[in-house]
């Protein structure tokens, strides 16, 4: 497969950390880059071997240099540019959260009827753990009755871009309860809809900024999810409990693996979950490793490439579904506690 040419709209951080995926990736090139700084763009070229510079993102999707677009814009300003891309004939990778469920239904709808691929950046749905985890519920656990996550990251600069509410106006939610919402989507494929849901949130006492929350959430299945997620926490947390009727999953760094991500690089460790059945005492936990040859990032950025091929209707349509599930449910959580979407 020819390798993909990406353009690269902002640079922020996690554009920083997605264009050294880019790079690490045998399926994949970086081709372009723009930014609302220009002098931001041609500092992030020289630092990632970016060829070329555009002076604003509409000159970006508009030029012939790329055959991707990563989008890392604030929230608010996402779903334009999606459809410039798309309009442009460009395949979508694009950061999460969107504005709401509608947004990723009419960018979807435009992918399809133009034969592009859409997917959200959500990089340990590609991790090869996850696919390992949900070979061992259906064999080990039975049906996933419940989900109990946490993610919590400590992020209290209000500096950044998060507690700016005109730019990312459902905070810590879209944010970091993101990854809750996955959990639920990934691990326990939820039947039916949301029959009863509740939370709680917390907004920064000096901007007003929506910085952690809780909730729960029961489907029409009986199934069960509670969740709490955060900025103002002094260290990070990423525990993740998959209970099934015959056991347990747990995991410590279900977002971001230990091993190497976006926060975290011990090369020496290898990614596992923990297996408990019964009555067994810690010394009869079961460790399961899943060694990795690259880290998820990259492996996100490979999964994306083969969705290019016309061959992967599959795939291309099980994208859509896991970000607008996800969306979702961060939609109904937001209108649970009061939030506007």
């Amino acid at each position: 497969m020819a390798s993909i040419r990406f353009g690269v709209v902002g640079t922020g951080k996690i554009a920083d950390f997605t264009a050294r995926a880019i790079n690490q990736a045998d399926s994949a090139s970086l081709s372009s880059v723009a930014s609302r700084r220009h002098t931001r763009a041609k500092e992030f070229a020289c630092e990632h071997g970016i060829p070329n510079v555009h002076p604003d993102w509409r000159s970006l999707v508009e030029a012939e240099d790329s055959d991707a677009i990563y989008v890392a814009s604030p929230t608010t300003s996402r779903e334009e540019i999606c459809f410039a891309a798309l309009a442009n004939h460009k395949h979508l990778l694009c950061e999460k959260p969107f504005l709401n469920t509608a947004s990723v239904d009419k960018i979807a709808a435009r992918a399809q009827s133009e034969g592009l691929a859409f997917m959200d950046a959500t990089h340990f749905t590609h991790h090869p753990r996850t696919a390992r985890i949900i070979q061992w519920e259906k064999k080990y656990l039975g049906p996933v009755n419940r989900i109990r996550s946490a993610f919590f990251a400590s992020m209290m600069d209000r500096n950044n871009i998060r507690f700016d509410s005109h730019k990312e106006p459902t905070g810590a939610i879209g944010d970091i309860g993101w990854y809750n919402m996955r959990a639920i989507v990934e691990y326990m494929r939820p039947t039916g809809a949301i029959k009863a849901i509740s939370g709680a949130i917390k907004r920064d006492s000096q901007t007003g900024t929506i910085i952690s929350g809780a909730g729960l959430i029961e489907f029409a299945s009986g199934q069960t999810s509670t969740f709490e997620f955060g900025y103002d926490s002094g260290v990070w947390q990423m525990d993740l409990d998959i209970l099934g009727e015959s056991g347990l999953i747990q995991l410590d760094d279900f977002v971001l693996d230990w091993r190497d991500s976006a926060a975290f690089y011990n090369p020496e460790y290898t990614p596992e979950f923990v297996v408990r059945r019964g009555l067994a005492s810690p010394d009869k936990f079961e460790h399961q490793q899943v060694p990795i040859e690259q880290s998820q990032a990259v492996q996100m950025i490979e999964d994306f490439c083969r969705l290019l091929s016309p061959n992967n209707e599959v795939g291309r349509i099980q994208a859509i579904e896991r970000a607008r599930a996800t969306q979702s449910l961060i939609d109904q959580y937001c209108l649970a506690v009061g939030v506007a979407v």
